[in-house]
């Protein structure tokens, strides 16, 4: 068997090149050209169109119903995003995405927010037509695709062409199990000390900053609309609190306040792997530490530029306050293969924004 046909019989995440592969074929179509960026190592950023409806409610379709179907039982107005126009707090919104899918029957897809997106705590969920689930395309899926967007911290405006989810395609199911995990550990060193591997790579979050930083950030109510088009713009202190240790240590978690922490280790995706952030335990506390979950293969590797690089949590806690230890866990990463290493690899050489990172918040804001 050739590599390549050893490589389209294996389970695992499709790389960059066979992505690009799917949208030569037509598997993917647009309305209108891929951007030459628009492909990730391991999954395919998806831009919004040029309408959007504010709903009611969020809803799925469910089996054998079309998403614009059910649009007209729970539409208010539509929007056109032309312009630009304001997607406000508290509010929910569907916006048909430009691409859409004609998968193989054993090729499916699972979505998640980008980092950026996460980081401006702005809720973006991916639906399908006949969807059960949030951010699941089933294998063989033919048909259009929408974002789901409720903006829980920060007004933006949006534009036909802004990126806030991202797809990647599977073939079958291949997670790597813990035993395969403490193997590549000792081979590839996932974190940088001693890794704690339960059900994933768990990590922990640091609150013990360098002199004169801050541990975390806060984000401010009521704050001013954020333009998803400007990048390294905006005055962190008018939007974000800076959090700082307190005599006893740690934080405080407010119910219903959102911060940015980061890990204590440095994370390592190798570039035959992709990982996702997933939670760690739900009785470790009360609180969500993702938003934002895809490790493209890469990130953190000495070779692509990002030797030490952080996972950023995006954290909300829930229903009471909750005090958050240094060090204690709060998260996992869950590592898949790839069926091919990616012809791109996360980090500088494809312009990515948080390689070798630590404590950063969204693109959007002026690094200090």
């Amino acid at each position: 068997m050739s590599d390549a046909s050893a490589a389209e019989a294996r389970p695992g995440v499709l790389p960059s090149q066979h992505i690009r592969a799917l949208a030569a074929s037509g598997a993917i179509r647009a309305d209108r050209p891929l951007d030459p960026d628009q492909i990730q190592p391991a999954s395919l950023d998806l831009r919004l169109g040029s309408r959007a409806w504010r709903v009611r409610a969020s809803f799925l379709p469910g089996a054998g119903r079309r998403v614009a179907d059910r649009l007209a039982d729970f539409a208010m107005h539509e929007i056109d995003l032309t312009g630009g126009a304001a997607l406000e707090t508290g509010c929910v919104y569907v916006v048909p995405l430009m691409e859409r899918l004609d998968l193989p029957a054993d090729v499916s897809g699972a979505a998640n927010a980008k980092s950026s997106t996460g980081r401006l705590d702005l809720f973006t969920r991916v639906i399908a037509d006949g969807g059960v689930e949030f951010d699941r395309v089933e294998p063989g899926y033919d048909g259009p695709l929408y974002a789901e967007i409720s903006p829980r911290t920060f007004s933006v405006l949006a534009r036909p062409g802004a990126r806030l989810a991202q797809l990647r395609f599977r073939r079958g199911a291949a997670r790597l199990s813990d035993v395969q995990l403490q193997a590549l550990h000792g081979a590839a060193a996932l974190v940088d000390g001693a890794a704690t591997i339960d059900d994933g790579l768990a990590f922990s979050v640091d609150l013990k900053p360098g002199e004169g930083r801050p541990l975390g950030w806060r984000a401010k109510l009521h704050s001013g609309l954020i333009d998803l088009d400007r990048l390294d713009h905006y005055d962190p202190l008018e939007f974000w609190e800076p959090l700082r240790r307190g005599p006893a240590g740690g934080v405080i978690l407010d119910p219903g306040a959102f911060y940015i922490l980061a890990s204590r280790e440095s994370v390592h995706v190798p570039p035959d792997c992709a990982a996702e952030m997933a939670p760690y335990l739900a009785v470790a506390g009360e609180f969500r530490v993702h938003y934002a979950g895809f490790f493209d293969p890469g990130f953190g590797h000495a070779a692509a530029g990002g030797a030490g690089s952080r996972a950023v949590l995006e954290v909300r806690c829930h229903e009471t306050p909750f005090a958050l230890e240094h060090g204690q866990m709060v998260g996992r990463l869950v590592y898949e293969p790839m069926i091919e290493t990616p012809d791109i690899l996360y980090g500088s050489g494809i312009g990515s924004t948080y390689q070798a990172q630590g404590l950063r918040l969204s693109k959007h804001f002026r690094a200090g």
